[in-house]
Parts: C-alpha cells; structure tokens; sequence
C-alpha cells in the first residue's frame, strides 16, 4: 500500500509541479494587475453611482409630475396611494438593491481584514484601553491655568494608528477633542521631556511663510462663501496639511480654541508665534464689522503682491550674485593652483621677472600660506556682523542708514520699505484699524530702524493732535512723492485709496530700478572678472615674452 501510495505520487508529481507552477503565475499576474483593477473598480463605482443618482432623479422628477396632476383628486387619496404604492414597491426595490450592490475587490478585502481574529483582538484591546483611559480621565478633574503640552496615541477614522502633540488645560479636553474628531484615543501623557521637546516656542511652532498663507487664506475665503462654518472650514484645511506635522499642530491649536467658543482672532492670537500680527489684527477687525470673507481675500492679495516683491528681488540678484561667487573662485584658484606652477617655471629658467609680475607672485605666496587664516577671518567677520546686527540697535541702524545712502541699492531698500509701508497702511485703514494701532503694526512689520523711528513718531503726534503727514515731513527715508500724496489724501478724506496709489507707484519704480540695476550689475561683473583675470594672466605671460627673447 505504501509502495503504491509512492509511486503513485512520483506519478502526479508533474501534474502537482505544473499546478503550482500555473498558481504562482497567476498570483504573480494578479499581484502586478491589483493596482490597476483597483483603479478600474474605483471608476467603475463612480460611474456606476453616479448613473444610480441619475436613474433616481430621473424617477423623481417623473413622479413629482405625476403627483402634481392627481392633485385634484385630493390629498387624502394621494397620501393612500404613495402609502400603497410604497408598500408595493417595497419588497422589489429591496430586491433591485441586492442584484444591483456589487461588492468591490476592495470591500472583499476589507472584511477580509477585519475579520483576521488578530485583527479583531487588536481592535478589542484598543476599545478596552480607550475605555480605560476615559474611566481615569473622569476622576483626574484638574485643570492647568496655562496650557500644557500633552503627547498622545490615537486610532483615527481609517484606522491608522497616529502620534501627536497637543496644547490643553487638561488631559479631558484633550480627550474630548479628538474624539469629536473621529479618533479612537489609547493614551494621554506628559511630562518634563515632553514639555522641553515638544512645548510651544518659536523653534517648535511653524511660522507660516507666504505662500502658506495666500494657500490658507484663499482656501478659508472660499469654505465660507461656500457657507462651511469656521469650524468645519479650519478642520478641511488641517487635514489638507496634516503631512507637516508642525502645520498640523497649530491648525489643532486653532480648532480646539474654537471648540471652547473663543473667536478666532482669539484663536490666532494664542499661534502668535506661527502668524504675522497684521493678519491678527485685521481678522479682529474685520470680526467686529463682519467682513471676514472680504478681509480674508484682501490678505491673500497683500501676501501674493509681497511674494511677487521677493521674488523679483531674488530674480534680480540671483545671476549677479552667481558672477560674484564665481568671479571669486576662479581668482582664489588661479592664485593658489595656477600661479605657483609658473613660479617653478621662472625660478627653473632663471628668467626676468618684471615689478607687476613679482607682486602676483608674492601675492600669490601670501594667499598659499593663510589662506586658512584669512577665511577664517572673513568667516568670522561676517558672524560678527551678524550678531551686531540683530542684537545692538545702534549698529543696525548705522548699517541700514549706510545701506540706503548707497547710489541704487539706497534706492532699492526705500522703495520697497514705501511700497510695503502704504500697501500696509491701506489694507489697515479699510479694515477700520485705528491710526494708533496702524502705526504700532508698522512698526513691527518693518524691520529698518529708521521708519521704525517714524511710526513711533507718528504715534506722539496724533496723540498731540497733529496729522499724519507732520510726521513724514522733512524726512530723508521719505520720498518728496509720498509725502505729498499723503497730505493729499489726508485733506481729500481719501487716505486709503491715497496709500493704494503711493503703494502702485512705489511699487513699479521697485521693479523699473531692481531691471535698471541687474542690467547694470551683470555686465559690471563680466568686466570686473574679465579685468582681474585678464590682469592675472598678463602677469604670468609677460616674463614669457622676455624668456623667448632671452632664446632667441
């Protein structure tokens, strides 16, 4: 019996081959075509539903005509026959929705998954720890009189298990929020670590660049005019940038402020670090006259037109800065490489070497031997301006007074800084924001000492009783055209729309003069570069011609 048992598998062994060798082809095909049937199906479900919606307005539609021309048969009989045909129809319709629901590979796979028993299990014990963890939160009553900052695990609504950071007063309100996000919470902890590595400060908190905020801004504008709450609008937009987790904080931050009933001004003022205190302020402004949607098109507006600024600003410098850097290397190469191989030559010829060529020379042998030193030196020199700069106000107002008394780039600093001065100021004056506040804004917008000590200006003489203009007069920093359209407008009663045309001006002399000097700067470069070398190069060649002579 044993024998015959193996020989007859010896027999099949073949037919067993070739059958697993056709299944693993077939799992190998499916597995490479699982990508697009899935695709195929999502399309097909599509179409298929939206057919469905057409079928039954179709239907509707066909019914409602109906019902409006039995009308006059009376209400009592139409309602008995709706409630008869209803009951009629019933047992068939049912039957339709089961001949035409198809189960999709997807759903197969899904209740696949979900009834693995590891899976079951797994989902068991994240239901008895959620459980768990809401028991002990309902006897932990405290509350924080500032925010803490709270690191949790959730389930959220796909099933995907997800880690975060949370500022709240407690660990409830942490709790209650992001069940009322669709999460399954499984823990909520703090604790030193986690306030010193993941606590609210500017290194954690994401400021916001502007084209996040045209994105933000645009976006929000249209959820609200669409009809979407602020809510709703705000939860959209963190899932839509749910992939940085430093965006995702802050929108959390916003959402859950505005879940206790805080405006959103509020709300942004608490994510100070993230937002520009302009968009702060005209938000709660434009809350108090309930133009928000307006405001909030008015700020994407204003972030666009800055964008556009600093990009022509980079377009302008990025090639002369390029011929810079590059004029350097090439200089510093020929000086430590090139050189030093013609000196061997001269020394080896015993050739006469002319004034000019000896001080390349030399000059070459003081950059060989510190050359470390002297980048270093530079290396330093620039540390050490930067560090004057941004911490002694003094310097940095020297620096920037020095700067803009420079023949273009003066020029260059002092139309941008009124460009971005009056598009400000209007965007502030039509939202209704004091003049007082206005001013102290600017201040903080700006980053030049020098108009900083014109706002501040400002602020003491309207709070003397004197116009605006007093404070721009006489000013160097400000153009003979600014001042003038400003007293215009302020005698007109036409500030704002004044401040709009100072902005346009100053904004198309920006761009005319950052052109002007780029079509300035890259051939005054290509020359500079062209002398240097040409002068190197001279060096070296010229005791050549004295060494053919010495041949000849």
């Amino acid at each position: 019996m044993n024998n015959q048992n193996i020989i007859l598998k010896i027999l099949l062994f073949p037919f067993n081959l070739l059958k697993y060798e056709v299944l693993g082809i077939y799992y190998t095909i499916y597995a490479l075509l699982y990508p697009f049937i899935f695709i195929f199906n999502k399309i097909g479900d599509k179409i298929f539903n939206n057919y469905e919606k057409k079928q039954k307005n179709k239907v509707g539609i066909e019914t409602l005509e109906e019902e409006t021309v039995n009308l006059d048969s009376g209400v009592e009989a139409f309602k008995k026959e709706t409630e008869k045909t209803k009951l009629n129809n019933e047992p068939a319709q049912k039957e339709e929705t089961k001949l035409k629901y198809k189960p999709t590979l997807e759903d197969k796979w899904q209740d696949f998954y979900n009834n693995l028993s590891f899976v079951k299990k797994q989902k068991e014990a994240q239901k008895i720890q959620n459980q768990s963890l809401y028991a002990a939160l309902q006897t932990d009553t405290e509350r924080s009189e500032k925010p803490v900052t709270y690191k949790y695990t959730a389930i959220d609504s796909s099933g995907k298990k997800v880690t975060g950071v949370f500022y709240a007063y407690s660990k409830m309100e942490v709790y209650t929020y992001l069940t009322n996000e669709g999460n399954t919470v499984l823990t909520i902890e703090t604790s030193k670590y986690i306030e010193l590595f993941y606590g609210p400060s500017e290194f954690n908190n994401y400021r916001f660049r502007n084209k996040d905020l045209i994105f933000w801004l645009t976006q929000l504008s249209t959820y609200l005019k669409a009809g979407i709450t602020l809510t709703d609008s705000m939860r959209i937009l963190g899932k839509q940038m749910s992939k940085s987790p430093r965006k995702k904080r802050v929108f959390d931050s916003i959402i859950y402020n505005l879940t206790l009933g805080e405006s959103f001004s509020s709300a942004l003022e608490k994510q100070r670090n993230s937002f520009p205190a302009l968009l702060i302020s005209m938000v709660k402004a434009a809350e108090a006259t309930g133009e928000l949607e307006e405001t909030l098109d008015d700020l994407a507006s204003y972030y666009t037109e800055l964008d556009n600024t600093r990009k022509a600003m980079i377009n302008a410098m990025s090639y002369p800065a390029i011929i810079s850097v590059f004029s350097v290397a090439v200089v510093v190469f020929i000086m430590l490489y090139v050189i030093p191989q013609f000196e061997g030559v001269y020394a080896s010829t015993e050739a006469t070497l002319n004034g000019y060529t000896l001080w390349v020379l030399n000059l070459s042998k003081f950059f060989d031997k510190n050359f470390v030193h002297l980048l270093s030196g530079f290396i330093l020199i620039i540390v050490v301006i930067i560090i004057l700069y941004k911490k002694v106000k003094s310097f940095r107002k020297s620096l920037q007074i020095f700067a803009m008394k420079l023949p273009i780039f003066g020029k260059i600093i002092i139309y941008k800084e009124m460009n971005v001065f009056a598009k400000t100021f209007a965007s502030l004056l039509k939202n209704n924001v004091f003049i007082t506040d206005s001013m102290n804004l600017l201040s903080e917008i700006t980053k030049n000492e020098v108009y900083k000590e014109i706002m501040f200006k400002t602020i003491n003489n309207i709070a003397k009783g004197e116009k605006i203009s007093e404070s721009f007069k006489n000013q160097w920093a400000v153009p003979e055209v600014a001042y003038f359209m400003i007293v215009t407008g302020e005698s007109t009663g036409e500030l704002a729309a004044m401040m709009d045309k100072v902005a346009q001006y100053y904004q198309t002399e920006h761009k005319t003069i950052i052109n002007n000097m780029k079509n300035f700067i890259e051939p005054t470069m290509i020359i500079f570069l062209a002398v240097v070398v040409g002068g190197i190069v001279l060096a070296v060649i010229l005791p050549m011609f004295s060494l053919y002579n010495q041949i000849k």
